[in-house]
């Protein structure tokens, strides 16, 4: 992915570079090479990373690794880098954010992201009061495979997964309206993200695919790699470029890509995230006249994201991921009883 800053990894134990990897990926970076001094005295080429990490059992058996760094690259090189204990305990977690300030200092602000942990863990939750949701009576329930009129952006980054989730098994069935859905994420884990998502809800991922139109009941998720858009026709289409910024899919480009053709259809909720993603077009999107909602702070995971787009000043209703269901169900009804009045009116 454009933008996404790439590190090298070299230590002379297998277990700390897995350590080092899972930790680097979970704070949004690839890891662009892993392995031990040898290997990369032998490496075709050299690695093309923003930073390498160096962690070694003793420094004096690789006396002219440091030369061969210094000499290939101009990226910063981190000696010494702290053996990582055992995660899961107290000194992992310090360790970690000892780490993420290091990266920090030399690559500036990076966003932490749900590992394939964090996801397989929500595999098995089963939502509090999952009562089958009914569908108000005043909603007319959609024809299966009918194409969505309305659109909402679902955007979400760190602890989103667990919100978005939420949120969709508090939806009833049948509800008319359609779902994009942006979630900052390793590319690798899409495959657990859509089976998680699809457990116990109404509403299942499915992956974007070229020339697909959004139908009701979809919750179409956004690619990681490559920047996605609609044609005027609806039709999603991949681009040849990938997401601008350093985090794919970027949320911002998603809701001026969405609403650029869905207009005041097109409506966006911001689950938990770090960062500002999303406060940018938010207020764009209010100018069209769509919605725009924010997950409350306290349920987040993190809250930097919905408090960036709250602080635009262009949410109009903020709550839990089961409040927020529950706003949507009564929009969409509010919605409905409208048109029947005008429907009436003008009969």
């Amino acid at each position: 992915m454009a933008g996404r800053p790439g590190v090298g990894i070299v230590s002379d134990v297998v277990l700390q570079r897995h350590r080092l990897q899972a930790a680097t990926s979970k704070f949004g970076l690839d890891v662009s090479f892993s392995g031990d001094p040898s290997r990369l005295m032998g490496y075709s080429g050299f690695p093309d990373v923003s930073l390498w990490l160096v962690t070694l059992e003793d420094e004096a058996d690789h006396p002219v690794l440091f030369d061969h760094l210094l000499e290939n690259t101009e990226a910063p090189v981190l000696f010494g880098v702290d053996q990582a204990p055992k995660p899961g305990s107290t000194e992992y977690f310090r360790w970690e954010r000892r780490l993420l300030d290091k990266l920090e200092q030399q690559l500036g602000h990076l966003e932490e992201l749900d590992t394939a942990n964090d996801l397989e863990e929500l595999v098995d939750v089963v939502p509090q009061a999952l009562s089958n949701p009914e569908l108000p009576r005043w909603i007319t329930p959609a024809v299966p495979g009918s194409l969505a009129e309305d659109i909402w952006i679902l955007g979400a980054s760190l602890g989103g997964p667990a919100a978005v989730k939420t949120f969709l098994d508090h939806l009833p069935p049948g509800l008319p309206v359609g779902f994009v859905y942006a979630q900052h994420i390793d590319g690798n884990f899409t495959e657990v993200l859509t089976r998680v998502l699809g457990r116990h809800a109404h509403y299942a991922l499915k992956r974007a695919e070229q020339g697909y139109r959004v139908r009701n009941g979809d919750v179409v998720l956004m690619p990681v790699e490559r920047e996605w858009s609609f044609d005027s026709k609806g039709q999603l289409t991949e681009q040849s470029r990938a997401w601008p910024g350093p985090y794919g899919p970027s949320i911002d480009q998603v809701l001026l890509n969405v609403a650029d053709h869905y207009g005041k259809r097109c409506h966006a909720i911001l689950f938990s995230g770090m960062g500002n993603d999303g406060a940018i077009a938010a207020p764009m999107l209010k100018a069209y006249g769509s919605l725009i909602w924010v997950q409350e702070s306290r349920s987040c995971g993190n809250s930097s994201m919905p408090e960036s787009v709250a602080a635009t000043g262009c949410s109009s209703f903020s709550g839990t991921p089961e409040q927020l269901a529950k706003e949507l169900v009564k929009t969409i009804e509010n919605n409905c009883l409208l048109k029947s009045r005008q429907n009436r009116n003008s009969a």
